[in-house]
């Protein structure tokens, strides 16, 4: 972390890192700016610079965090994703280097009857879908983080600062913005309200609530729970919200009302293990929706290298046998533990957790159990399960984890559930793909 921090000069004309030329502010939050910029011949671009010097000492580390994780999330190969293409420091100031999106947000075009928002849902989905194949979850998906390119695809940005619940919840209290706190709460789902015993993780059912939120205001031009402008009509906004009472008259008037109906249906359904599951779930109704193809895959993109083989493909057959799990989300990103190597002898189980009595020891996020699942191999080490909780022998009995665990948006028991390569699991707020 920079030990010293300054405010750069930041205008139309100067220069960040001696490099990348002001052209024009684009946006700004309580974090952080947002400009166009150019690189000499080489095009334009959009820089993002978090404002370091507007922070106590204190604040900054978790911050830089997330927007090193923002950095990360950008270079998942996706042409439905804003990548990012390069970082640096300004005065003490991490900014990150993005494609530049010329034609605006989605916000502009909420309630308008001039734009096929069927394209517009498929290529939402698709860009969550590469974010969840990856472990990946965007947590703050509205129409103001919905971009469009020149050719008018659309790509998802701002899945690292914006998405952080604690900067959500503390973001008043600091900066004094009630209407960001506000305009975040309409997309939220239930769970993450008012949190229950296996709800403080962070799943892809959250981003499905969302998208259906954003995809009711997109066609109507109104939020599904009501108005919701200040605190006094935020309760019953929730209160809806945890109800499932969504205004489905305000929908009838838009073209294709019943398909949209049974696609919202599925979105806003407040107990997250009823709702749809997955994208896929989604696109499944929608017309065309193989129409790129790709899209659908259950491999995630990464670097060439990578990802190794095996993976379950999208008939559910599986090439090869499952080595290793791989952190994807949390603070051990990137580091991959090779399953053999954990299983000397003939031993078949590994246990996974902060604290666990052997196997995979994950830094603690705070919502990690001490002992939190089991990994079960059967003796031709040819089929894999993950158990929640572990045996613990002191006591004779079978301990459950606190915030449960998961494999995609599917909550796993005791009993347990098999996985296979490309699988998501997720344990407190760190998530492991399969590979």
């Amino acid at each position: 972390m920079p030990n010293l921090v300054n405010r750069p000069r930041l205008e139309a004309g100067e220069y960040i890192n001696g490099r990348y030329h002001i052209e024009q502010l684009l946006g700004e939050g309580a974090f952080g700016k947002v400009f166009r910029v150019t690189d000499g011949g080489r095009g334009e671009y959009a820089l993002k610079i978090l404002k370091l010097w507007d922070l106590m000492p204190e604040l900054r580390r978790p911050l830089i965090d997330r927007f090193d994780m923002e950095y990360r999330t950008g270079q998942i190969r996706s042409d439905y994703l804003v990548q990012t293409l390069a970082n640096g420091m300004e005065q003490g100031n991490p900014f990150i280097v993005m494609e530049y999106c010329p034609n605006g947000n989605l916000k502009q075009y909420a309630g308008s009857k001039a734009v096929d928002m069927l394209r517009i849902a498929r290529e939402i989905l698709y860009g969550l879908n590469d974010l969840h194949k990856n472990g990946k979850v965007h947590r703050d998906l509205k129409p103001e983080n919905v971009l469009l390119k020149a050719n008018n695809t659309v790509a998802l940005t701002d899945f690292g600062i914006a998405g952080d619940r604690n900067k959500r919840m503390t973001e008043r209290g600091i900066f004094g913005r009630p209407q960001q706190i506000f305009g975040t709460y309409a997309y939220m789902p239930p769970e993450q309200v008012n949190r229950k015993r296996g709800e403080a993780t962070v799943l892809p059912t959250t981003d499905i609530f969302s998208f259906g939120v954003m995809m009711y205001q997109m066609l109507t031009g109104k939020l599904p729970f009501g108005e919701l402008n200040g605190a006094a009509e935020l309760m019953l906004y929730q209160s809806r919200g945890k109800e499932g009472k969504w205004d489905r008259q305000a929908l009838s008037s838009s073209a294709g009302a019943g398909l949209w109906e049974d696609i919202l249906e599925g979105c806003l359904r407040p107990d997250l293990r009823h709702r749809f599951q997955s994208v896929r779930d989604i696109l499944r109704l929608m017309p065309e929706a193989n129409s790129a193809g790709h899209a659908l895959s259950s491999r995630p993109y990464a670097s060439p290298g990578n990802y190794p083989l095996p993976y379950k493909d999208d008939a559910g057959q599986v090439s090869g046998e499952i080595a290793s799990l791989r952190v994807m989300q949390g603070k051990e990103f990137g580091k991959c533990y090779e399953l053999g190597l954990l299983m000397p002898g003939h031993r078949r189980f590994i246990t996974v957790g902060r604290d666990p009595d052997n196997g995979i020891c994950l830094a603690d996020d705070g919502h990690l159990s001490r002992r939190h699942c089991t990994l079960e191999a059967d003796a031709g080490k040819q089929r894999w399960f993950v158990r929640d909780g572990q045996w613990i022998a002191a006591g004779g009995c079978w301990s459950e984890s606190t915030n449960g665990t998961f494999v995609g948006s599917g909550q796993v028991t005791e009993a347990g559930a098999e996985i296979f390569a490309g699988d998501i699991i997720t344990v407190g707020y760190t998530t492991l793909r399969v590979e």
